[in-house]
């Protein structure tokens, strides 16, 4: 039985996560940084910003997921906010290179988050593949040095995989229950000019492509995990009413107000690049919701 790592397995994608890689038949060892849950079965206590891992959490380990990071949509983009957002990815990612030479681990795989903001926020008919080039505003810079820190691994000969990830969709997501909100009280519309694209993906989806990057001794490098479908915000939310047979009729919510209320964060609802998923459809990745109207979040 091979044993997987997993840091961020208490989110929306790490618990499901989880229970796919159990049913699958995988030992977890799951990092956190919460001292009360370490006390319990097969979690271990970790600290990234003080270089700090329960050395036991390591021990035989054959696979690391990294899916740990502060959220990007948890408050306003001050500047200690944003070296938030972007430490607690890189800090993470260098302490479990340094605890994995440490314990001299014969990893067969590093998995590493990122995002498709990699290619920066921009509302145009460019469609971006994984070897297009990065963005350069603050989201792009972050994966940009995500990525970089992943790499270490890639240098060391541990075959690494990024996961570019879209907007998660499923039953409860906290993006998506954000957007429901509104076609909810009967107050459907688009936000912003609504032409900005949307990409997305669904949660059973994206587990799946993680458990094929640790199964698929092929993959390497990144993968963008998006859907194959280009959805617009107004043909998202237009879908989101319709499944909820709600009205969506109201004018956009303009793109002044948005950004009068969230700041520069504003940008992850007013801007969005058309992404397409090129690398994992090439290896053969099949999937389940190809479609918004495949999908019951309602």
């Amino acid at each position: 039985m091979s044993t997987v790592l997993l840091t961020g397995s208490t989110g929306l994608v790490g618990k499901a996560l989880v229970q796919l890689l159990k049913s699958s038949g995988y030992e977890l060892r799951q990092l956190t940084t919460r001292r009360q849950l370490s006390t319990r079965e097969g979690f271990y206590y970790w600290n990234p910003a003080a270089g700090e891992a329960d050395p036991a959490a390591f021990n035989g380990v054959d696979y690391i997921i990294h899916l740990a990071g502060s959220s990007i949509g948890a408050g306003r983009w001050t500047k200690a906010r944003k070296k938030e957002i972007l430490e607690s990815r890189t800090l993470s990612s260098a302490l479990l290179y340094h605890k994995a030479e440490e314990h001299h681990l014969q990893l067969k795989a590093f998995i590493s988050a990122s995002a498709t903001g990699y290619y920066g926020s921009k509302t145009t008919e460019t469609v971006f593949d994984e070897y297009s080039p990065a963005g350069s505003d603050f989201l792009a810079k972050v994966c940009v040095e995500w990525e970089k820190a992943a790499d270490r691994f890639q240098k060391a000969g541990v075959r690494t995989v990024k996961i570019r990830t879209g907007v998660v969709l499923s039953k409860g997501a906290p993006a998506l229950s954000k957007m429901l909100l509104p076609i909810r009280m009967g107050v459907g519309g688009p936000l912003g000019n609504g032409k900005q694209y949307m990409p997305w993906i669904s949660l059973t989806d994206l587990c799946n492509m993680y458990l094929m990057a640790v199964e698929d001794e092929s993959m390497s490098g990144a993968y963008n995990a998006v859907a194959p479908q280009h959805l617009t915000n107004r043909s998202l939310m237009k879908s989101l009413a319709h499944q909820l047979k709600k009205p969506f009729f109201f004018p956009p919510l303009p793109a002044f107000l948005l950004k009068a209320v969230l700041g520069q964060m504003a940008i992850l609802i007013t801007d969005g690049s058309r992404v397409v998923p090129r690398r994992i459809t090439a290896v053969g990745f099949n999937f389940q919701h190809p479609t918004i109207e495949t999908l019951e979040l309602n």
